[in-house]
């Protein structure tokens, strides 16, 4: 299993995120060619290569092409981002801490949803970057007091905020990641100055984010904002959970540097490699947690089991029991890995009418899992690669089989066996 961590040591934001992703080996005229299809005018992007503190990240920047203000690559030398973007403070919903400010057309959620439902990146990075977007706009709608269309991002929306939050989809599509996880938070704190006048670090957008959300955030000395509403949105509907690295054989690592000097290493670092499991041949541990329930309906234990999944469980089922008095119930058995238990067990007892959990640990065997593209008449279609001591398991993936079966009128099983019969044969 690929899974990629977010070390958020200096908070984050969309183009540090974005460039961290470069950073990991993304093909620059690969992800261009995808950005391209989000059919997008009016701007340029920037990928550098550039020092800070003695190590070596990339660097974004979108241009605006009919900015007057010449492009100055602030990453020629070491440390020489202490004057950039001393100016970038204008509207709180922008990605203050590491972008310029425009003044961009204003946009809803409608519009945004609109131009990425329209264009022609992948699935999945659709789906990833409107779920974002809509993460933002119910966090502003909050803080404005509006419905969340009537919500107008003239920062958020704006051409530069697109390009992070559709390049950090696509790059995670590319590069083919299972799972993701992440630090604790690391904010400043103060205040910093917007077209509302003075707010506070952490500024109200972030903080609706965090509300209710389980996030570990952590509050530094540093006098400025270091998580922007653009990098919160991206990284709470990104990560499966927040605290120390899992257990993983670290691939590669990525640097994604920020542009202000905050008397640190303004930078986020992502780290991507395989899960311990899937590294050897040794059996890791898991988690399995029990609960009896019979008193909820169907649907409530249908929404329960999404809940659980998108938490970070491996595999949740249930199983039909009767209890005392022979009474019809179903038993919840949910299988996880040991850093997400907590979460987990808090995911039950906040959902479910269940009063305990039992609690056991398990030995598992696993295949190394990877996700491979496969070139079939119906075209690049993904496949889960899974092998072991020489011998090797191949399953298209669901999704992709699906959107081929609906635009094509044949069978969900023609379009799967096909995709297969395709893999044998390469």
């Amino acid at each position: 299993m690929k899974v990629l961590y977010f070390d958020c040591f200096s908070g984050i934001s969309g183009d540090m995120t974005l460039a961290a992703l470069m950073d990991l080996g993304v093909d620059e005229q690969i992800f261009r060619r995808e950005l391209d299809k989000l059919k997008l005018e009016g701007y340029k992007l920037a990928i550098d290569k550039c020092i800070r503190n003695g190590i070596t990240g990339m660097d974004v920047k979108v241009t605006l092409s009919n900015d007057e203000k010449e492009h100055h690559d602030y990453c020629h030398h070491e440390d020489n981002n202490v004057h950039a973007h001393d100016h970038y403070l204008q509207n709180y919903e922008h990605d203050r801490h590491h972008s310029h400010s425009h003044e961009h057309q204003a946009r809803n959620l409608r519009d945004i949803e609109a131009l990425i439902d329209e264009s022609g990146i992948a699935q999945g990075a659709k789906d990833f970057s409107k779920k974002v977007f809509r993460e933002i706009a119910a966090a502003e709608a909050k803080v404005h007091d509006k419905d969340i269309y009537e919500v107008h991002f003239h920062e958020v929306g704006a051409v530069d905020s697109i390009v992070d939050i559709v390049g950090a989809a696509i790059c995670l599509d590319l590069l083919g990641v299972d799972r993701v996880y992440a630090s604790k938070l690391h904010d400043g704190h103060g205040f910093v100055q917007c077209q509302h006048g003075n707010i506070p670090v952490p500024v109200p957008a972030v903080m609706v984010m965090l509300s209710g959300s389980g996030i570990p955030l952590i509050q530094t000395d540093i006098n400025t904002e270091l998580v922007t509403p653009t990098g919160m949105g991206i990284i709470k509907c990104l990560s499966s959970g927040f605290g120390n690295m899992p257990p993983m054989c670290v691939d590669r690592v990525g640097y994604g540097m920020g542009k202000r000097d905050t008397g640190s290493f303004n930078a986020l670092r992502l780290v991507m490699g395989s899960m311990a499991e899937t590294c050897n041949d040794t059996a890791d541990e898991v988690v399995l947690l029990e609960t009896n329930i019979d008193d909820m309906n169907g649907e409530a234990l249908g929404y329960v089991m999404e809940q659980l999944f998108e938490n970070g469980a491996l595999d949740v089922f249930y199983t039909p029991i009767y209890m005392k008095k022979n009474r019809p119930a179903v038993m919840l058995t949910i299988i996880a890995r040991i850093q997400d238990e907590n979460k987990l067990t808090d995911t039950v007892l906040r959902e479910t009418t269940t009063l305990g959990i039992r609690r056991s640990s398990l030995k598992r065997y696993c295949m190394s899992r990877e996700i491979i593209n496969v070139s079939t008449e119906f075209g690049e279609v993904r496949v889960k690669a899974a092998s072991k001591n020489g011998f090797t398991k191949y399953a298209p993936e669901y999704e992709d089989c699906r959107n081929i079966a609906k635009e094509t009128g044949k069978t969900f099983n023609e379009v799967y066996n096909a995709v297969l019969r395709q893999v044998v044969e390469v």
